[in-house]
């Protein structure tokens, strides 16, 4: 009998890192001889299409209603109660072997509605936490808030007003009841997280999820498009970078998280001379705003032309305040490009002292001494490095194999 897979997450797009995982996953998937279906929201994404079998949720105007009660009300995850219901029965027609949630908050879905679902049936739930929304009262981080309340029960949240932001109600103690209840209403035994960094893994077993079994699969890149290329020259042309040492940083959305004032802190350190910071995924203010020794450079999808960024670089620099595990040093890493990177979440865990450097979260002195030691020592002493542990480490193919390999341990 074929198996049937059903992962469900917010958006499909491929510009998204959760959209390409779940797409990879269903490809993975079919070739291993399985059905596959992913649901995400129609009201985020419109309509999609993908390998997959596609079962789009809500729409626009649903999004834009639990939108409405997120601001008003902070009941982010609490609406869509329609869409979320049409979903469930969804489900019971397609009766999945295996139903794999990703992000499930992002204006699209009621958790309520679906869990109860989910405690009811005997269908084996995968859950992977690309974020820390799932046992938090309100935020997606806190680490640069520096906020333990998680731990014991949220409430007087001091990132009310940042994504999903409540303009007026703080209704994180109440979340994070409603949450713990519904999350963890489904039997330990039909249930397996998937924490995507051993930072989140340890994260996890200090929240009310801490009881389940919780498992670390690292998400995996492209290691054929992220691989070095020689546009070295032509990317210094384009962007007018001369001879220059190049100190690169990419983000989707550049914030003080992100290490936007890093960067320009570092900026000042510099010689303008001999190096240059290149920053890629700035908005036009953004970019109107960096001094002469810093470059900026719209957002793309283009993974060539983010290749060809990496592997130009002579050192990837990511100053981030919060995160996961950041699929940017991967890439940089894969190009043959040394990480310089804050000791914060997982972004240290995929590197080693041969290929890049960890310093203490905000030490901007820190990062200039990383970045000087390694060109000081040269790209080509870490090139080769960088390449065979990404090649190890990084690539997609055996990331999806052991979501497949805990699919079948779970039937």
């Amino acid at each position: 009998m074929t198996r049937k897979l059903l992962q469900i997450n917010n958006v499909l797009r491929m510009s998204t890192s959760t959209g390409r995982i779940v797409r990879e996953i269903g490809e993975m998937a079919l070739s291993r001889g399985w059905e596959s279906t992913v649901a995400y929201s129609r009201g985020r994404d419109g309509e999609q299409s993908c390998t997959s079998a596609v079962l789009p949720v809500g729409s626009w105007l649903s999004v834009a209603w639990h939108g409405l009660v997120t601001r008003l009300a902070d009941r982010h995850g609490l609406a869509s109660s329609a869409a979320t219901a049409r979903l469930v029965g969804d489900i019971g027609s397609l009766k999945p072997d295996i139903v794999h949630l990703h992000n499930i908050n992002g204006y699209f879905l009621d958790y309520m509605i679906l869990f109860r679902y989910l405690s009811a049936s005997r269908i084996p739930v995968v859950w992977t936490v690309h974020d820390s929304w799932m046992y938090t009262g309100h935020c997606y981080y806190y680490t640069a808030a520096g906020c333990d309340r998680w731990m014991t029960g949220c409430g007087n949240c001091p990132q009310r007003t940042a994504f999903p932001a409540s303009l007026l109600a703080d209704r994180s103690a109440g979340n994070w009841t409603d949450k713990k209840k519904s999350f963890t209403s489904v039997p330990r035994d039909r249930m397996t997280i998937v924490a995507v960094s051993e930072w989140m893994s340890g994260e996890l077993k200090k929240s009310f999820m801490g009881d389940y079994d919780i498992r670390v699969i690292h998400n995996g890149i492209d290691t054929v498009a992220f691989s070095p290329l020689p546009d070295g020259l032509a990317v210094r042309q384009k962007y007018g970078l001369g001879n220059r040492r190049i100190i690169l940083g990419t983000a989707g959305v550049w914030t003080r998280e992100k290490g936007f004032g890093d960067f320009l802190e570092l900026s000042h350190s510099l010689d303008p001379a001999a190096e240059v910071i290149v920053l890629a995924g700035v908005t036009d203010a953004q970019r109107k705003s960096l001094p002469g020794n810093v470059v900026g450079i719209p957002k793309t999808a283009d993974v060539r032309a983010l290749a060809a960024l990496y592997s130009a670089a002579d050192v990837f620099v990511n100053p981030t305040w919060q995160d996961n595990y950041p699929t940017v040093n991967l890439e940089a890493i894969s190009c043959g490009t040394p990480v310089v990177t804050y000791n914060v979440g997982g972004s240290p865990e995929s590197l080693t002292s041969g290929i890049g450097a960890v310093v203490d979260k905000g030490d901007v002195r820190g990062l200039r001494d990383a970045v000087k030691m390694i060109c000081e020592k040269g790209k080509d002493a870490y090139r080769s490095a960088c390449r065979e542990h990404a090649l190890k480490n990084f690539r997609k193919e055996d990331r999806y194999a052991e979501y497949m390999d805990l699919y079948e341990s779970l039937l």
